[in-house]
């Protein structure tokens, strides 16, 4: 079953201001030097600041029973079977908690008389969660399992050593198609290809879709805060409105199958998706996904933290490693159409376990693919108003 539209639909949003509340300043200003939340980026890491008073978990302690193991987390984004079992192994109820926008999420983990016991962060929110004291650093005795997950993600550059995270899932940003309409496949030239006019859309999200632009045309810099060029990227994307109609929309998963799209800027795991979308008696092998050879491709993840207020954070560490377990992670990906990011999951394997076909094996993200890649970085709240502002003007010109 694929994951709800919203969920995906707001992955990269910012969340600049639910996460700055939570470290208790004003987001006009600039932050103290005692409460600076490092902007950690792929050639430059930062280690998280750790706090006397958020300590971890000690070693050796057995799992908290009875009650319930609350999950806050995006809408239909782990398998109900994997933590049902989980559950009954541990003689706890698990309780998901659902949110649409990292700002949401803050807000619940800040609300008084609330608590979770596992999160499931975007990399744009950790930095700020932990200088907000949000979450709790992970004790890795408990996660026995993380050496499944990529080497660059066991230490990523957004939370250097792990100290509050561990990966969930990967995915690309490229563009699905119908394999039997698309004659070649041009890479992102597909969507201003007129041949598919009316029958093209781009993801609903300003960041996603300029970032787009800007790749199409030879520039990496997709987390630019100069003005000229991100107005020159609305350009470029308004010229998609007269040459294809351009529609913008997130049921990637959904259109293609059914034909009302040809191409569509999309996420990995919707292609993934898409096949359980296709008519009665239409074959998978309909379905294509492109995504660039080169360093101009956009890539993600997603995380598991534990929050301060846990009232099971010894259980909260078993069932995040329990996630990281391959085998489980291969059920929840059947479930999510997300990967999970462990080496073991990789394109030749989902296509053997029919996970995927042949034609849409570029779905799977490989450790490769992510270390070439570029990424979607939280920048300035004045930035991200002008990336706001030029995708604006593009959608109301449509």
């Amino acid at each position: 079953m694929p994951p709800s539209i919203d969920r995906r639909k707001f992955l990269l949003v910012s969340a600049l201001a639910g996460v700055t509340a939570a470290c208790g300043s004003d987001p006009t200003r600039r932050p103290s030097a005692a409460s600076a939340v490092p902007l950690s980026r792929t050639d430059s890491p930062a280690a998280l600041p750790l706090h006397d008073d958020v300590p971890m978990i000690a070693n050796g302690l057995s799992p908290e029973s009875g009650g319930t193991l609350k999950l806050l987390n995006y809408a239909e984004y782990i398998s109900p079977d994997v933590v049902k079992k989980f559950g009954k192994e541990h003689g706890v109820e698990v309780e998901i908690t659902t949110f649409t926008t990292m700002d949401e999420a803050i807000a619940k983990l800040r609300t008084a008389g609330t608590s979770f016991d596992v999160w499931f962060p975007t990399p744009d929110v950790i930095a700020k969660a932990a200088v907000g004291k949000l979450v709790q650093p992970l004790n890795k005795t408990y996660l026995g399992n993380l050496g499944n997950a990529w080497p660059q993600l066991q230490n990523p550059f957004y939370d250097e050593g792990s100290r509050y995270t561990v990966p969930y899932n990967a995915y690309t940003t490229g563009i699905g198609y119908r394999a039997d309409k698309v004659k070649e496949v041009t890479g992102y030239d597909l969507l201003w290809n007129p041949a598919y006019n009316g029958k093209a859309y781009l993801i609903d999200d300003a960041r996603e879709a300029l970032a787009l632009a800007m790749l199409k045309n030879g520039s990496i810099e997709i987390n630019t805060e100069e003005p000229g060029k991100i107005t020159k990227a609305g350009a470029w994307l308004t010229e998609l409105v007269d040459l294809m109609n351009i529609k913008v929309g997130v049921t990637a998963y959904q259109y293609i199958p059914e034909g009302q799209a040809t191409v569509h800027h999309c996420w990995s795991g919707d292609m993934v998706n898409a096949q359980s979308y296709l008519p009665k008696g239409v074959e998978a092998d309909v379905l294509g996904y492109w995504y660039p050879d080169d360093n101009t491709g956009v890539v993600g993840t997603d995380a598991m933290a534990v929050p301060r207020g846990a009232t099971k954070p010894v259980l909260a560490h078993l069932l995040i490693n329990h996630l990281l377990d391959n085998a489980v992670a291969q059920e929840n990906f059947s479930y999510t159409g997300y990967q999970p990011a462990l080496t073991a999951i990789t394109p030749e394997k989902m296509v053997t376990d029919e996970f995927v076909t042949e034609q849409l094996k570029s779905t799977i993200v490989t450790p490769e693919v992510y270390a070439r890649s570029q990424q979607i970085f939280q920048i300035s709240p004045a930035a991200e108003a002008l990336w706001n502002d030029s995708w604006a003007q593009f959608k109301a010109g449509q």
